[in-house]
């Protein structure tokens, strides 16, 4: 299936990288463990290593497995391919340092994930590459130095959920020929198109919606058809693979893609519209939520939303959160999301944040990744967990 095919995003999702050649005639392509790959003859070896992409090569190149999840991705995001590796932080790790150098300047927004931050912080520092950090929304163009290479965002943002406005930051990168990477794997490709909004290397953690099952870790990225060739270069360098099992559980995740995150939207939403109205919530952090901040720049640029946002509560410290979390009987406390479960995570952000400190104010914040259960056992659920937190702090 091309790129240039009239069919819907669902339809693209059950039938991209099943190519007969890949799946001999079976729905799904088999999966090859490889390492060795060989070949009949010296001119058959010979060609190969002139051109590694035009079959089995070894196995960190890749084989059906690896390469029908690739050629899977691109139907979600107009891209000329996509690069696997073994989790999403990978995908970041090995996305940042395929165009950065030593003596490179970084624009990393506030708002980002965690280990991302950690990354910039100790092992870029070390290769030389210095990072500046820039609050959620902000207006990058006085950041930008002779020596910007990239400008990185995340949107929404981790935990708190801001939401960027991605062509007004890319034109700004680019007018002063900084690229700009994106980690998309809140919305996925199916809700947001990042390269199409101005973005040069998008990243997702596969291991998120796309797995969709708790049961394996994989991250991807693609680019732009003018950095590609460089792009994959440069991970195939840095020796980064994904293993065959994981892809097959990432393209059985993908076919259903469409359906569930639907439901997640729908679910995530429905308790977010309760959690507003409940009198020990003070606000709901849902970029799709009429009034939330971002709501507009998400109205505009994103076609769904995911299950994941967070709740900041009126009143009550850390401690009392386990009045509300050890009680619960379908949200579990875990640091992933993007499953078919429900999870609930107290988070902490005071000392995290450089540029745009997160006001100290208010209860304590918890963010909520709501499943595929059915919505109104999730909301008694938390409002259960609600009351017994009301009569802890009381």
């Amino acid at each position: 299936m091309s790129n240039d095919e009239n069919f819907a995003p669902a339809t693209r999702l059950i039938h991209a990288g099943r190519r007969p050649e890949w799946t001999h005639g079976v729905v799904n392509p088999p999966v090859y463990h490889a390492s060795t790959c060989i070949f009949d003859t010296l001119a058959e070896m010979d060609a190969r290593v002139r051109d590694p992409s035009s079959g089995l090569y070894y196995g960190r190149r890749g084989t059906p497995t690896q390469w029908a999840l690739e050629e899977a991705l691109t139907q979600m995001e107009p891209a000329p391919a996509a690069k696997l590796f073994p989790s999403g932080l990978a995908a970041v790790a090995g996305a940042l340092l395929a165009v950065l150098k030593c003596g490179d300047h970084l624009l990393m927004v506030d708002s980002v994930y965690e280990p991302t931050r950690t990354l910039c912080d100790r092992r870029l520092k070390a290769l030389g590459i210095e990072t500046t950090y820039y609050a959620p929304g902000a207006d990058i163009a006085p950041l930008l130095r002779p020596n910007t290479r990239a400008v990185f965002t995340e949107s929404p943002g981790s935990l708190t959920f801001e939401v960027q406005d991605i062509p007004a930051l890319a034109e700004a990168a680019h007018k002063a020929g900084a690229l700009v990477l994106m980690d998309n794997t809140w919305a996925t490709s199916l809700y947001f198109k990042a390269l199409p909004h101005g973005v040069d290397v998008m990243v997702q953690a596969l291991t998120k919606y796309v797995v969709g099952h708790s049961d394996a870790l994989l991250g991807a990225a693609t680019t732009t058809p003018e950095l590609w060739k460089d792009f994959a270069a440069a991970v195939h360098n840095f020796g980064y693979c994904a293993a065959p099992d994981d892809a097959m559980l990432a393209l059985r995740g993908l076919r259903t893609l469409d359906v569930r995150l639907a439901r997640h939207h729908a679910n995530g939403f429905a308790v977010a519209r309760w959690l507003e109205g409940h009198p020990e919530v003070a606000r709901v952090l849902h970029p799709a939520l009429p009034g939330a901040p971002g709501h507009a720049l998400w109205q505009r640029d994103f076609s769904g939303a995911s299950g994941l946002f967070a709740m900041q509560l009126r009143r009550g410290e850390r401690a009392d959160l386990a009045a509300l979390v050890d009680g619960l009987k379908l949200f579990k406390m875990g640091f992933s999301w993007g499953g078919y479960e429900s999870l609930i995570l107290p988070v902490r952000l005071a000392g995290i944040r450089t540029a745009d400190p997160w006001p100290d104010e208010g209860g304590p914040l918890v963010r909520l990744h709501i499943g595929l259960e059915d919505p109104a056992d999730l909301i008694a659920d938390l409002d259960a967990g609600l009351q017994r937190y009301s009569a802890a702090v009381t």
